[in-house]
């Protein structure tokens, strides 16, 4: 076999296993998406999921001052989604925090006294997505800090877990929930 056909060989070999399209991704299969801040990848990926939800998001949260990510849990608890949302007493003081306003607007809060900071950052969506990382839910981390927010999606396993500690959370925090 000559060089030639030696490449040309290689080269229709090659075109069976290699496509210009992605292959389809099961509905089923674990996907993981990453996002930073600043730069705005990180809120972006943050108001996706949120957006993506049909039934439930758990919201665990130190600081939460970002009115976007506000609108858009009170934008998916209007469209028919259990949102409640468990924060930091201390941060939910803050004279920018949103914990009032969502509140205000109808969405379940309980206040973590336990801790010194209830320092956890994470969501919880349709009980099979979870959202985390070091990204707060607040306009410094999306303009100033460099920060990160994680989302495995398809993951009922991993979403239980996160639940769970929602749950512990929830229970133990003080506030008008339901």
């Amino acid at each position: 076999m000559g060089k030639r056909s030696v490449l040309a060989f290689l080269a229709v070999a090659l075109s069976l296993f290699v496509s210009a399209e992605p292959p389809a991704t099961p509905s089923s299969a674990v996907i993981c998406e990453v996002g930073f801040s600043p730069g705005g990848t990180a809120v972006k990926l943050v108001l996706d999921v949120i957006g993506s939800a049909k039934s439930s998001i758990l919201v665990a949260c130190y600081s939460f001052t970002n009115r976007d990510i506000a609108e858009a849990l009170e934008a998916a608890a209007h469209r028919g989604v259990k949102v409640r949302i468990v924060a930091d007493d201390g941060a939910a003081k803050d004279k920018y925090s949103q914990v009032r306003i969502v509140s205000g607007a109808g969405i379940p809060v309980r206040l973590a006294t336990r801790y010194a900071i209830m320092h956890n950052k994470f969501m919880v969506i349709d009980g099979a997505t979870v959202e985390t990382g070091s990204f707060n839910y607040t306009a410094a981390a999306v303009k100033s800090n460099a920060e990160n927010a994680f989302v495995i999606r398809n993951a009922p396993d991993i979403a239980k877990v996160y639940a769970s500690e929602w749950a512990r959370l929830w229970d133990e925090a003080k506030g008008q929930g339901k």
